[in-house]
Parts: C-alpha cells; sequence; structure tokens
C-alpha cells in the first residue's frame, strides 16, 4: 500500500463528502429511512457512501472494501480491506446536533492502521499521516493540499482525577456503572467518533464503550486513536480489538490513554 497516496486520497475524499452531507443538513428538510436493523438511515449517508465508494475504488481498485451502507453484500476474507462510514452518527446528524463524522480506514491483519476522522459541522479534521503519526489539520479545509497540521498526543494521566467521554445518543446505567469504578474528574459526552478523537488529542483519558458497535463505526477513529499514543482493547479481557470479524460487529470495548489504570468489567 503507498500510505502517501493514501492519505491523499481519504482526507479528499472525506471533505468532498463532509460537504455533500453539509448540503443536506442545511436544507430545510431530509429524508430519513429506517433500515433492517431499525436503524436510521438519510440520503446523507447515501449520497456520502456513493462518492466515497467511487472514490476509492477508482484509486484503490485491488484493496477490498467494506462499507456501511453496502455492508449487506460484504463477504470479506482479505487481510487488507478499506472499511468507510460515511455517516457516523445519523441521529446526531438528524437532530441537527453537529457531533457526526466522516470515518475512513485501513485495515491490515485484523489493525486499523491509517485512517482519517472529519467532522464537518465542528470543522475538525483528524488523520494518520503515512508514517502513522496521527495530526489534527486546522481549518479551512482546502481539497487542493493540506493546510497547517499538528501533531496530537495522548494525555498523561492522573488516575485520582480522570477525564471520561461516553456517548450522547447510547448512554446507560451499565456505562455509568463501570465509569463509576474511576476516580473522575470530569465528564462529557459526544457522538459519533469524535470520542475517539478527544481521547487522541488528550481532551479526554478513557472512553468506554458498554454497547454494540460496528467496525466501520470505531476503524478510522481507532487508527486516529492508536496513531496519537493510544490503545483500544476488549471490555471484558482488555485485549486488543480487533478487525475483520465474521459480520463486522465489535464486542464491548475501551480507548484510552496508556497509563489509565484498566478496572475489570
Amino acid at each position: 500500500m503507498n500510505y502517501e497516496k493514501l492519505i491523499e486520497v481519504i482526507r479528499t475524499l472525506a471533505l468532498e463528502a463532509g460537504d455533500k452531507i453539509m448540503e443536506i443538513y442545511n436544507a430545510d428538510d431530509f429524508d430519513v429511512k429506517v433500515k433492517s436493523d431499525s436503524s436510521p438511515v438519510t440520503e446523507a449517508d447515501e449520497a456520502a457512501d456513493a462518492l466515497i465508494s467511487a472514490g476509492l475504488r477508482a484509486a484503490f481498485p485491488d484493496v477490498a472494501l467494506v462499507t456501511e451502507e453496502q455492508s449487506a453484500s460484504h463477504d470479506i476474507t482479505a487481510k487488507t480491506f478499506l472499511i468507510v462510514d460515511p455517516l457516523d452518527g445519523t441521529k446526531e446528524f438528524i437532530k441537527r446536533r453537529g457531533d457526526f463524522t466522516v470515518n475512513i480506514a485501513l485495515v491490515e491483519d485484523g489493525v486499523p492502521t491509517r485512517g482519517v476522522v472529519y467532522a464537518p459541522a465542528k470543522e475538525r479534521m483528524f488523520y494518520t499521516l503515512a508514517d502513522g503519526s496521527t495530526v489534527e489539520e486546522e481549518g479551512p479545509f482546502s481539497k487542493v493540499a493540506a493546510g497547517t497540521t499538528k501533531p496530537i498526543r495522548v494525555s498523561s494521566p492522573d488516575n485520582g482525577a480522570l477525564m471520561v467521554v461516553a456517548s450522547k445518543s447510547h448512554r446507560d446505567q451499565a456505562t455509568d456503572d463501570y465509569i463509576g469504578k474511576y476516580a473522575v474528574k470530569d465528564m462529557r459526552s459526544a457522538g459519533s467518533s469524535l470520542k475517539f478523537c478527544l481521547v487522541a488529542t488528550g481532551e479526554a483519558d478513557i472512553y468506554p464503550r458498554v454497547g454494540r458497535t460496528m467496525e466501520w463505526d470505531t476503524a478510522a477513529g481507532h487508527a486516529v486513536l492508536t496513531g496519537a499514543g493510544g490503545d483500544v482493547v476488549r471490555f471484558d479481557d482488555h485485549s486488543p480489538l480487533v478487525y475483520g470479524k465474521d459480520g463486522f460487529a465489535n464486542p464491548f470495548f475501551i480507548a484510552y490513554a496508556p497509563g489509565v489504570a484498566l478496572k475489570d468489567a
């Protein structure tokens, strides 16, 4: 894989998809449908999926592609594949709360190694460079060339005063019970894969997810966090969260800055 080309392509596609999403987001109204798993899908999800899929297939025709909106047709046995959530945080999008992202990642041998997370409504963009390290790019963003970037790094956590980030739309008692095992200084809620990015920048120390997610929800954020020195492990036994699983469903997990003394489930 040519990582330089990959980062250039996925950064540009994320920006183009973000423009399409915001065009629909800012309209007076948009269509919302319900998928077979009862989750919502909008015309923005579908338009962004079509745009990103076409761009990735043109640039990397020999690399397998997994996207949320085409997941029913996937039968991936490839060790290397691109994985896309064209609009992560559809519920946030529908409620016009801004906490939604475009997620594009590369998975190699079960590990998300490169990725981009773009939050168009918040004008924040995070991505790995060719060497695997993570940066945040400062807006305004140009599709022609990358602008000013700054390296980001996870925090050095204080286990007596942790910063926790949790889901905005999927918060439940099980999550609160687990968070209650830690000494928490402050807590914030965020939607979509932004939670990984807040840990990556040091704005939070830990993000526990006690709930259903799919690999396309997490791969890009996982790559961004890893490139900033963080880690993502299974909730049950703290082993690495791996990708390419049958059906693409994730177990519960914890994303964190090394130094956090993880509690047992």
